[in-house]
C-alpha cells in the first residue's frame, strides 16, 4: 500500500547542519562590542579582537584611572592600523553603581551560613567578617529579608567569584547580612547590587563628568554607555551635558537598563535614547528568572519598532573560564539575535577572561550562521498585532528577486535586513510609519 503522508517543504535540511559554515556575502549585521581590560589591551589581543570580529571597544570606567584606559586606547589605534579595522569607542560610566572596595586586594573567602558586615567606613580593611562600601546610604535603602549580590563583574549566586547576601538586620550605618553561598572574591573592587532595591545616587555621578569631559573629549568617543539609567530626564540630562563639550554633542547615548526603575519607565527612555542596552546581568537578578526572556523580547520588539539599536548583554559568561560555550549560551547568542538584537555586548569574557579573542570569533560565528540561515532559506515567519502568520518560502537564484512583505506593524528591522537581498519589496500595511522605517532602514 502506498504511503499517504503528508510531504511538507522543509525550510532548512537536517543534513546541511553537518556542513561546514561558510563565509557570507552579506554584511554582519550583529555587531560585537568588546570589553577591554586586564587581558584584551595589548596590541598583538586587540588586533586578533578586530580580526575576529569585534567592531566597538568597549572602556568600563568602572575598573582602573582615565591613565590606565589611556594606555589601552593607544594601543587599541595601533591594532586598528595593523588591521585596517575600523573600530568604535564606547565610554561606559560608573552611574549608581555601588561597591565593596577591598585597597588591600586580598582575597576574601565568605562561608554560607556565617555572618559579615557592609559598612560606609572606607577607611576598614576588608575582610570575610567585614566589606567597606563606596555608599553612606545602604542602611536607608534596605530592611530586613533584602537580597544583595556580590561579585567581579559576575554575580549570579552560583558560582564561587561572587556572593548572594540576605539582610539581616540594620546596626546604624552599617548592614548586617547573612552569607548564602560560600566565594572567594579577588581584587580590588567588586560591584554590589541590590535586587529590586532603589538607591539614591545620580545616574551621572561627578567623576562620570570629569572623566567624559577631560578623557572622553580629548578622544573623541563614538558612544556613551549611560550605566543605571531609570527615567528619561537621565538621558537628557546627560545630552544637555554633551552638547556642551564640543565635538560630543554628536556622540551617540546608549541607555543602559539594569533596574526595575530603568524598566518600568522603559518606553519613555527609548524615546530619549539612541539606543538600548539590555544589561542582563542586574537586571536578570531583579527579575524572577521566569520573566527574563519576557523583558528580552519586549524590549528588543520595542527597540525594532522605534528604529533604535538594541544590544544585549551577558550571553556567553562561562567562556570567562572556558574556551567552549554552554550549548544554552550558544542558543542563547542565536536567539538574542533572531528576537532583533543589533549587537552582542561583552563583558567579563574579553575584559578579564581566558580566552578573548575566541569569544569574539565564537559569538561572530554563531551571529553569522544565523544571518546566513535567514538569507540561504529566506522562510519566514511574521507575526502581525492580530496574530497573523505568514510564510514565505523565497528562491534566492531568481535572477530578480522580490518579496511581498505583509505585516501588520512592518519591523524596522526586517526591511532593513532583507533590503541586502531583495532588489525591491512590496509592503502591504494598513500603517503610515511603515514607510518610513522601510526608508530610515
Amino acid at each position: 500500500m502506498h504511503s499517504t503522508h503528508l510531504l511538507l517543504e522543509e525550510p532548512i535540511r537536517m543534513a546541511s547542519i553537518l556542513e561546514p559554515s561558510k563565509a557570507s556575502f552579506f554584511p554582519a549585521m550583529t555587531k560585537i562590542v568588546g570589553t577591554l581590560g586586564p587581558k584584551s589591551r595589548s596590541i598583538e589581543v586587540i588586533s586578533g579582537c578586530l580580526k575576529a570580529g569585534m567592531s566597538v571597544a568597549r572602556f568600563d570606567f568602572s575598573w582602573h584611572d582615565p591613565a590606565y584606559h589611556q594606555e589601552t586606547l593607544e594601543n587599541l589605534k595601533a591594532a586598528v592600523k595593523l588591521t585596517k579595522k575600523l573600530c568604535a569607542v564606547m565610554l561606559d560610566t560608573v552611574g549608581a553603581e555601588m561597591q565593596v572596595v577591598n585597597k588591600s586586594e586580598k582575597a576574601i573567602s565568605l562561608e554560607a551560613d556565617a555572618i559579615v558586615v557592609l559598612t560606609p567606613d572606607e577607611g576598614q580593611e576588608a575582610s570575610s567578617e567585614l566589606l567597606p562600601i563606596n555608599f553612606d546610604g545602604l542602611s536607608k535603602a534596605v530592611k530586613k529579608g533584602d537580597t544583595i549580590f556580590i561579585g567581579q563583574y559576575l554575580f549570579t549566586g552560583s558560582e564561587t567569584t561572587s556572593v548572594w547576601l540576605e539582610v539581616s538586620e540594620v546596626k546604624g550605618d552599617d548592614v548586617v547580612c547573612v552569607i548564602k553561598n560560600s566565594a572567594t572574591l579577588a581584587g580590588s573592587l567588586f560591584t554590589l547590587h541590590g535586587s529590586q532595591i532603589r538607591i539614591g545616587l545620580p545616574t551621572l555621578t561627578d567623576k562620570d563628568k570629569e572623566v567624559i569631559s577631560t578623557w572622553g573629549v580629548q578622544n573623541k568617543i563614538d558612544f556613551l554607555s549611560l550605566s543605571y539609567t531609570r527615567h528619561a530626564e537621565d538621558v537628557r540630562q546627560a545630552r544637555e551635558f554633551l552638547s556642551k563639550l564640543g565635538d560630543l554633542y554628536q556622540t551617540q547615548i546608549f541607555a543602559k537598563i539594569e533596574n526595575i526603575e530603568g524598566l518600568n519607565h522603559f518606553d519613555e527612555i527609548l524615546q530619549e535614547a539612541d539606543g538600548i542596552i539590555l544589561s542582563r546581568g542586574n537586571l536578570g537578578i531583579d527579575l524572577p528568572p521566569e520573566k527574563v526572556f519576557l523583558f528580552q523580547k519586549a524590549a528588543l520588539y520595542k527597540c525594532n519598532m522605534a528604529g533604535k539599536p538594541a544590544v544585549v548583554t551577558r550571553v556567553v559568561d562561562s567562556m570567562t573560564d572556558n574556551l567552549r560555550p554552554t550549548r544554552a549560551e550558544a542558543t542563547d547568542v542565536a536567539n538574542a539575535v533572531l528576537d532583533g538584537s543589533d549587537a552582542i555586548l561583552l563583558g567579563a569574557e574579553t575584559l578579564r577572561g581566558l580566552y578573548p579573542v575566541e569569544t569574539i570569533s565564537t559569538v561572530g560565528k554563531i551571529c553569522a550562521e544565523v544571518i546566513s540561515l535567514s538569507h540561504k532559506c529566506a522562510y519566514l515567519n511574521i507575526f502581525g498585532d492580530c496574530g497573523l502568520l505568514f510564510g514565505l518560502l523565497v528562491d534566492l537564484k531568481c535572477s530578480q528577486p522580490s518579496m511581498l512583505l505583509t505585516h501588520k506593524t512592518c519591523s524596522y528591522r526586517h526591511c532593513r535586513h532583507y533590503s541586502y537581498i531583495f532588489d525591491f519589496l512590496v509592503v502591504v500595511c494598513d500603517l503610515c510609519s511603515c514607510l518610513y522605517l522601510i526608508h530610515k532602514g
